[in-house]
């Protein structure tokens, strides 16, 4: 079975209007391609929400805040057109930057609010970039729902927000992260990894784990996160952007855990910039 791959706005729109005439529903796994495990729950969970899938493959220039970052990213579009074609999606959507920002495109969406701090706060422009794309590749798919990882958990707030702020008729879906066998959340940046850096790497995860059964049990943020900041350094991580325990609805800051919570961290190991996030439970005291 071939996989047909779109890579035009046009092209795709003609095909989503005659679906939407039959009377189909449509789900998007957007994507900037490097698929993993964690990329293709999604799609199978799309399965279950539409009746047509469409994955898109777009490594979006805009939300990178540095060109060597952007230049090392990973491009496999033969390799993840194989992984899809097994699944059965209707559409592999993978324009090229002329595509997606055509001569004289001049808009940019702004999300406020919940993309200033954590990522935001480090990348500068990067939440512009995502909210631009994803407000696009929404309004080209017209999708009836998106499916969104939570490891990138502040990524899945400013979406939530632009399509509630910009009435875009589409139900975003947020799934829990797909991790490796010893907890490293899948990453497409986790093959940059030494042999050696990826056995650090698992730490980050067992690090923010305690460090949220301790936030769980009424402990106040501030200790908590210097242990575990300090944890981390121990572990052989060389710098951590950042720890914070934030309300999950909002993403405000938080002194203690007295509303349900996330801990989201940003650690490098040489230069891999690794990020995770665990749920924290409102606690009783």
């Amino acid at each position: 079975m071939s996989l047909a791959i779109v890579r035009s706005p046009a092209t795709l729109r003609s095909v989503v209007t005659r679906w939407k005439r039959a009377g189909d529903s449509v789900a998007v796994v957007p994507t900037m391609g490097a698929l993993h495990e964690g990329h293709l729950s999604l799609v199978r969970a799309a399965r279950g929400l539409a009746t047509r899938v469409i994955v898109t493959l777009f490594v979006n220039p805009k939300q990178f805040n540095d060109a060597g970052d952007l230049a090392n990213y990973p491009r496999t579009e033969q390799t993840d057109a194989a992984k899809l074609t097994p699944l059965g999606i209707d559409v592999l959507y993978a324009p090229d930057a002329a595509a997606m920002y055509p001569a004289g495109f001049s808009t940019t969406v702004s999300v406020t609010g919940v993309s200033e701090g954590l990522c935001g706060g480090h990348r500068p422009g990067h939440f512009d970039g995502v909210a631009t794309v994803v407000s696009k590749l929404l309004l080209q798919t017209g999708a009836d729902v998106a499916l969104f990882g939570e490891k990138d958990f502040q990524q899945l707030q400013v979406i939530r927000r632009l399509v509630r702020d910009l009435d875009i008729p589409v139900d975003v879906r947020g799934l829990p992260t797909v991790r490796e066998a010893d907890g490293l959340a899948m990453s497409s940046r986790n093959r940059r990894l030494s042999p050696e850096r990826r056995k650090t790497a698992a730490q980050l995860f067992r690090i923010l784990s305690a460090a949220a059964d301790k936030l769980s049990a009424g402990e106040m943020a501030q200790p908590v996160i210097a242990e575990a900041r300090a944890a981390l350094l121990a572990a052989g991580f060389g710098s951590v952007e950042y720890l914070e325990l934030r309300g999950e609805s909002d993403l405000a800051p938080l002194t203690h855990a007295d509303t349900p919570a996330r801990l989201l961290a940003a650690v490098w190991l040489d230069d891999v910039r690794l990020i995770d996030n665990v749920a924290v439970k409102a606690s009783s005291s």
